[in-house]
């Protein structure tokens, strides 16, 4: 028995190379649009963890205000500037606003023995700017009055 070989010659087109390169261009497209997008997303991640500082910078500049006191009924308003970590910082601006009445309190007296005779609410308004790194800015304001004697200018 005599086995005979047929060999057949095709011609080949190359269809599997272009194909193959086309996938690849396809992949390398698709890395690069991926690595563009988690870029951006690192980029916006950033500017929100700025952002936040700079809320936290322009909290710290209102708390300064609260704990240092030295509130004034007279003169310009007064600015404190501060730095809160790497980057950050504040400023703050007190302003004397009106002096009023002390709030009535129904059924018992302002404080122990006084029924709020001689004493008045000076109205305070501080303004804090905080920033930190790419420009980032938050602003926040915190109304306060103060009650004292009546006719006072420093508390």
């Amino acid at each position: 028995m005599t086995f005979t070989h047929h060999r057949q010659h095709h011609r080949q087109q190359g269809a599997a190379l272009v194909i193959g390169l086309i996938l690849l261009l396809i992949m390398t497209l698709l890395g690069v649009s991926g690595m563009n997008t988690a870029s951006l997303e690192l980029m916006m991640t950033s500017n929100e963890q700025f952002s936040e500082n700079a809320f936290q910078a322009s909290e710290v500049g209102i708390e300064r205000v609260l704990s240092t006191g030295g509130f004034t009924t007279t003169g310009a308003p007064v600015v404190t500037t501060g730095a809160v970590g790497t980057g950050d910082g504040f400023e703050a601006t007190t302003s004397f606003e009106i002096q009023t009445a002390v709030p009535p309190r129904v059924g018992s007296a302002f404080s122990r023995g006084v029924a709020g005779g001689g004493f008045a609410a000076y109205h305070f308004e501080i303004m804090s700017r905080g920033t930190s790194q790419r420009n980032a800015l938050e602003q926040h304001t915190q109304g306060l009055y103060i009650i004292g004697p009546g006719g006072g200018t420093r508390f």
